[in-house]
């Protein structure tokens, strides 16, 4: 085979793919694996397992974008069936780790939760397509039981972060697919209200003894040592505080690659995974921070523009629920880390290490290029 064709037989491969959203991808797996590097330099292995995980997560990207797009309709239900029927099973006899029923072993250990984070949005974007041009409130209350089914099943293991990427997931389907602001707003409005009672009256709420209803014990002392990292200093305020601190000494240029003392001091906790942000800014400071913060934006925008270019309703709102994920991710990630949010498990997209979850947001990286790949397709 000559040099010609074996390039025309490899652009064939990448034909699916699209260009813009794949460079911002790069780049931000480029960013990861400089940063995990530092974050894991005591940790044989890690950098190696990344790197599979990357490659394994760029096939299932792969596959996807080059899948018929009528498939990603056809599997929709019967994802989100078996996505649903394993929440069960893990609560029936799941494996117990750190207090929490969140694994199922088949054969290998898998936490199904991951599966709802791509077949929730892909659903109720079927759901809604099904009912294009006649949706009533009645839809809107249909998408709503089957967004809190496994939402409930997930909190219940429990899995507060999960279960609230899934809520999330669903719910940007759903406001996509046209739900009213009058309905909107008054629950906005009572969030609001809830945060300003919390936080007025924090010592009353958060002293010894005072159990808040619905949340979990450790999900209320993540709360109250929100509000007051220094109440737990050496427990759950830990977190908070030294990567706060990390954030804080990177300045603005960042003490240099593999130079953070909190990170190399092992001040940081999971600093490869929920907390590698605190690595990040250390190292590189302000001015790298605003480089990855504009390649997500860039990831955003590109999202929503194929989003707005989708030839059909199923697609436009499964690319707007699949973007609004990844800015999800990185907006409660950042939060945490910074301390303005609750810590929740979140990993900082393409940058933690994981395996599950990297293979989830390819999927959603997967999905974009797909419905990128119908709109030139239709124009041609």
């Amino acid at each position: 085979m000559d040099k010609h064709r074996l390039a025309t037989l490899v652009k064939s491969w990448f034909t699916g793919f699209d260009k813009p959203l794949a460079l911002v991808v790069f780049l931000l797996f480029g960013m990861g694996i400089v940063a995990l590097y530092s974050a894991s330099i005591d940790m044989p292995g890690r950098l190696e397992d990344q790197l599979r995980n990357i490659l394994l997560s760029f096939a299932v990207m792969w596959l996807i974008a080059n899948l018929p797009t009528q498939t990603l309709m056809r599997v929709a239900v019967p994802l989100y069936t078996v996505g649903v029927a394993l929440l069960i099973a893990v609560a029936m006899f799941g494996l117990i780790r750190k207090g929490a029923r969140r694994w199922l072993n088949v054969g290998i250990v898998v936490q199904p939760s991951e599966i709802l984070k791509i077949a929730v949005p892909l659903t109720l974007a079927w759901y809604f397509q099904m009912r294009e041009g006649v949706i009533r409130w009645f839809d809107y209350l249909v998408a709503a039981v089957l967004l809190a089914v496994p939402v409930g099943l997930i909190a219940k293991q429990p899995d507060l972060g999960t279960a609230l990427l899934v809520l999330a997931a669903g719910l940007y389907i759903i406001y996509f697919a046209g739900l009213s602001w009058r309905l909107i707003i008054p629950v906005i409005s009572l969030v609001g209200v809830a945060a300003i009672l919390l936080i007025s009256f924090q010592t009353q709420l958060c002293a010894p003894g005072v159990d808040w209803p619905v949340l979990h014990g450790y999900q209320q002392h993540r709360v109250c040592t929100l509000l007051d990292p220094t109440s737990d200093p050496l427990g759950k305020g830990f977190h908070t505080i030294q990567s706060i601190i990390a954030i804080g000494s990177g300045g603005l240029t960042g003490k240099g690659w593999l130079q953070g003392t909190q990170t190399h001091l092992e001040f940081i906790p999971e600093k490869h995974t929920d907390f590698i942000f605190a690595v990040f800014s250390e190292e590189f400071g302000l001015l790298g921070n605003c480089v990855l913060l504009l390649l997500y934006a860039l990831l955003v925008l590109r999202g929503f523009y194929i989003a707005a270019q989708a030839p059909s309703l199923f697609s436009r709102l499964l690319a707007g629920s699949i973007t609004m994920i990844f800015f999800t991710y990185a907006f409660v990630n950042m939060g945490m880390v910074s301390g303005i949010l609750p810590v929740v498990g979140v990993p900082l997209p393409l940058l933690s290490y994981g395996g599950t979850a990297l293979v989830t947001l390819g999927m959603g990286i997967g999905i974009l290029m797909n419905i990128s790949r119908q709109k030139r397709f239709v124009q041609s």
